[in-house]
């Protein structure tokens, strides 16, 4: 039976009533599947680049900087003026600061945990989660889908290419368990985006670059990088013969498709595109996610890493030094250039991208340096997909504490991105029961449209 014919109990309740009244089934299905084509009619958005920065990046040092805050709490970076009038960012972003009217920025996201793993969750399905469900105990497949993964329950896969990519690595620990919300969830692991994963990259080798050793074959490598996955996850099962079937088929439906594979591989572009977005592991994945936009693929989540995954946004010490020496320069770089490269080729009219982390950093500096996890307040940024560039939606405190304006909780920001893919408020998707589920749990922001 095909998705288009899966009826829940509460369509065929409301079926049963409208029989009484003339209607048929057939009619009441027909009905569904015009909805969701004029759902799709209505998208701004043919695909969502996703920059996740693992770890939670600090407002007051990226998009919402702060200069009266006070002893304690003022940061050592200054506001620099951007090319929007009135709007500023911290001054080591640069390059950012140069492309503002390609973007929006959100200063009034909130959600209400400190947690790593809730905090991923909420960002990347816009549903909170009870600190005691993010555990070890709780299985992957039920938890909410990420975004890619609604993407492919309603569209599948286009051209040989699958419908969401996550690269360079799983967000969370790398060797244990990984933050709930990026993969599939309750809709089957068939839903789940492709992962291309490398954790030992270095710049500037072969393998890392997605080409492959002449020894080893592109099918035999993508097999063993997906059931690697499945090892490493504990996931592995009853089903799984049939699950690496598939993985098997998707890796067969790649190769058999020379504008597939060469989507994923570097050596296509020329080594000053590769320097104008960074010769490091984010900049390149950046650059490997502009090619699979460009290709098809509809989502594709880019989560943090420079090159070890220690790397990351989670500054508990030595703060500033981090975010100046190490954190923000490839970010800014790598940001800017997609933006660009985006808007020059004509794809940013209809790729949104995002970006966010699992929450801010508080207002207080810690003993060490440092800012800790922050979720009463942080800020995402939006551009291309339908989203006005140039705008500043809300506003925190002095101390970038709260919000004091416009507050929206996370849920809004996903649910902006489900909005610009076409999606609405009443659109539901049925687990591998049947069960209907929302996807959206907040409003679209109608500011940034």
């Amino acid at each position: 039976m095909t998705r288009t014919h899966q009826v829940s109990r509460r369509t065929a309740l409301q079926a049963g009533t409208l029989s009484g009244m003339g209607v048929t089934l057939p009619q009441v299905l027909g009905w569904q599947q015009a909805c969701q084509a004029n759902e799709q009619a209505s998208a701004s958005a043919k695909s969502v680049i996703l920059l996740y920065m693992t770890g939670g990046p600090a407002q007051q040092e990226t998009f919402d900087p702060k200069t009266r805050s006070g002893d304690g709490y003022q940061g050592e970076y200054k506001p620099i003026p951007t090319s929007v009038p009135g709007t500023q960012v911290c001054e080591l972003l640069p390059l950012l600061a140069k492309n503002a009217h390609r973007y929006s920025i959100l200063r009034s996201i909130w959600h209400e945990s400190n947690d790593h793993g809730i905090g991923t969750h909420s960002n990347l399905t816009g549903l909170d989660l009870d600190r005691k469900e993010n555990s070890l105990a709780k299985a992957l497949k039920d938890y909410s889908p990420c975004v890619g993964s609604v993407v492919s329950y309603f569209r599948g896969g286009q051209d040989q290419l699958p419908a969401s990519v996550q690269l360079p690595n799983r967000i969370g620990d790398q060797n244990a368990f990984q933050w709930p919300g990026q993969r599939a969830g309750y809709l089957g692991p068939q839903h789940d985006p492709m992962m291309l994963i490398d954790e030992k990259w270095k710049p500037g080798t072969t393998l890392r670059d997605f080409t492959l050793p002449e020894s080893i074959s592109a099918r035999r490598f993508l097999d063993r990088m997906e059931l690697l996955r499945r090892i490493q996850t504990a996931e592995l099962s009853s089903s799984a013969p049939q699950n690496y079937s598939r993985f098997q088929q998707q890796a067969q439906d790649i190769l058999s498709s020379p504008t597939a594979w060469n989507a994923f591989d570097l050596k296509y572009e020329k080594p000053q595109m590769i320097d104008r977005y960074g010769d490091n592991r984010f900049g390149r994945s950046a650059l490997v996610a502009r090619r699979l936009v460009e290709a098809g693929v509809n989502v594709v989540t880019v989560s943090w890493m420079l090159n070890h995954s220690t790397e990351n946004f989670d500054t508990h010490m030595n703060h500033f030094k981090l975010m100046k020496n190490l954190l923000l320069p490839p970010v800014d770089r790598a940001f800017a250039a997609l933006l660009e490269d985006l808007d020059e080729r004509g794809l940013l009219e209809t790729t949104m991208v995002a970006w966010t982390g699992e929450f801010g950093r508080t207002p207080k500096i810690n003993k060490n340096a440092g800012r800790d996890h922050w979720g009463p307040v942080y800020s995402t940024v939006l551009a291309g997909g339908g989203v006005r560039g140039g705008r500043v939606i809300g506003k925190s405190d002095k101390i970038a504490g709260e919000p004091v304006d416009e507050p929206h909780h996370v849920s809004d920001f996903v649910a902006t991105i489900y909005h610009a893919l076409g999606y609405s408020q009443q659109t539901r998707i049925n687990d591998a029961d049947n069960r209907p589920h929302d996807i959206m749990f907040g409003a679209p922001i109608e500011g940034l449209f």
